[in-house]
Formats: structure tokens, C-alpha cells, sequence
């Protein structure tokens, strides 16, 4: 009797366990027929994701230039941090996708030869995809994007880009765009023999100043709603694109929180953030 009263508390004490831990998958795949192209994102289901039939927020993570899909999983330890912030109750559950932005081409935004549209992918594509295939709510305030570095500044322009879309944009160590109009069409230029005018546009479709400057009155709206956070080591390169960042929301009066840290553009520093943002886009999902 002792024996079966043992054996039935080991498994009630391992099925607790297993229900405190989310899962993983590393790989999976959409079609996508704006890049012709399978497309790879690993995605985190919180714990209890398959014993329930909830709903979940979700938070579109995005990596940096020279890493791909599995740089949060295999790097920024995403299955443990998200685990312990859900467990310690310093985030809420969510699901967390983290697309691939470097095979074959790299970057989040749509190409400025017109060839390669990543934007447009991830807007009209993998979203869908990803409210079509799990339990996510698909309405604005369940949604946030964050990212580093690459995915930084993807996170930035897509929560401008579509500000009806976030509830919250936490870009980290961001890399925030080219600050200066003739420094960019010298460099574009020479890249692609594209037409100083369309260099241009694509200049001001990523320039955060002009962005701003254009904005609708409804835009500009949407954007102070958003819930921001940036942050940025102190030894991190990117430090000034952050810092100008930071002035110019203050200048258009765009509420957020701005944090300078120790540290440079490493892994270590943004194993250090990721509770953090966890937690920030969590208060993002909550009723006030």
C-alpha cells in the first residue's frame, strides 16, 4: 500500500512538473508565396498549452543579423527564461514566435529592388498562419514584437509600420537605421543601381524622424499608444542610434521606457533582458 502510495504521489509530483514546462519547436514551417519559398519560425507554447483549450497572447520575436530562427532558442535560452518568468508569475502565459529572417536573404523588410518582401510576408502571411494554426488572440492588444540588434530595428519599423497591429514593441540593442539622407543614398547606391528617387522613398519608409513626421493624426495616435522599452548596453556599438531614438520620442512626446545598462551587443545582455520584456509586454496583455 505504501508502495502504490508512493508510486501514485511520483507521478502526480512528475505530471506537476511537466505541466510547469513549455514546449519548443524548433522548426517549423510556412509556404510562403510572396518570397516563393518555405519559410522556417521556431515557436514557445507556454505550459498547459495542450492540456486546455485557452487562448493565448503572443509576442513575435526577432533575431539578429548572422543568426536565424533558432538564435532565441539556442542562445537567448527562450524555453527556460519564458518557463521561470511564467512559473515566478513575472509574465503572464504567451505563445513566442521567432521567424527566420537570413536564408537566402537576410532582413526583415521588404527589399528595395522590389524582389524580396519580407514585410509583406510577415504582415499578410506568417501572422495569419500563426492565428490560424494556434490558439492565439488575434486582437491588437494580445499581440507585441520585440527583437535584437537586426530584429531591433525590425521591431521598431514594425510597430510604425503597423501601429494598429501592437499593444507593445520592445526592441533591444536595436539597430535603429540610417540617420542621414546623402549618407544612405551613397551607400544604397552603390549597392543596388537603384534610382536615386526610389532610394529616397525607401529612406523614408526607415528613418524614424521622417516616420514620425508623416504619420496620420490616427497613426501618430496609435503610436503613442504602444507600450515601448529600448534598451541598450553602454558598451553596445549601436549605442548612438539608440540613444537619438530615445531623444526623438521624447521630442514627438511619445511615452516609453528607455534603459542603459551595462554591457555591450552580446548574448549575455540579452539573456539578461529577455525576463524583462517578458514581463513588460505581459502588463501590455493585462485589463487596466
Amino acid at each position: 500500500m505504501k508502495r502504490f502510495l508512493f508510486l501514485a504521489g511520483l507521478i502526480i509530483f512528475s505530471n506537476t512538473v511537466a505541466a510547469q514546462t513549455g514546449t519548443v519547436y524548433e522548426t517549423r514551417t510556412v509556404k510562403s508565396e510572396i518570397l516563393k519559398a518555405e519559410r522556417k519560425y521556431s515557436i514557445y507554447l507556454p505550459p498547459g498549452y495542450n492540456e486546455t483549450d485557452r487562448s493565448y497572447p503572443v509576442l513575435y520575436l526577432l533575431h539578429g543579423s548572422g543568426d536565424d530562427h533558432t538564435g532565441w532558442v539556442q542562445f537567448g535560452q527562450v524555453q527556460h527564461i519564458a518557463d521561470k518568468a511564467i512559473a515566478e508569475g513575472s509574465a503572464g502565459p504567451m505563445i513566442i514566435v521567432m521567424p527566420d529572417a537570413n536564408t537566402g536573404r537576410r532582413g526583415y523588410f521588404n527589399d528595395i529592388k522590389g524582389d524580396f518582401n519580407y514585410e509583406d510576408f510577415f504582415f499578410n502571411e506568417l501572422i495569419p498562419h500563426i492565428e490560424k494554426n494556434y490558439r492565439v488572440r488575434s486582437e491588437r492588444r494580445y499581440r507585441a514584437v520585440s527583437g535584437l540588434s537586426m530584429g531591433g530595428g525590425g521591431t521598431i519599423f514594425y510597430a510604425l509600420h503597423r501601429p494598429d497591429l501592437f499593444a507593445a514593441a520592445a526592441p533591444l540593442s536595436a539597430s535603429t537605421g540610417s540617420w542621414d539622407l546623402e549618407q544612405y543614398k551613397e551607400r544604397t547606391g552603390q549597392q543596388t543601381g537603384v534610382a536615386e528617387a526610389t532610394i529616397e522613398e525607401h529612406f523614408k519608409r526607415h528613418s524614424i524622424e521622417n516616420v514620425l513626421s508623416n504619420a496620420t493624426e490616427e497613426n501618430l495616435k496609435q503610436i503613442k499608444s504602444i507600450r515601448w522599452y529600448i534598451s541598450c548596453g553602454d558598451d553596445d556599438f549601436l549605442y548612438e542610434g539608440n540613444a537619438r531614438m530615445h531623444i526623438t520620442f521624447r521630442k514627438n512626446n511619445i511615452l516609453h521606457e528607455y534603459r542603459v545598462k551595462d554591457g555591450g551587443h552580446t548574448w549575455t545582455y540579452w539573456r539578461m533582458e529577455l525576463p524583462l520584456v517578458l514581463e513588460y509586454v505581459s502588463k501590455s496583455f493585462m485589463q487596466h
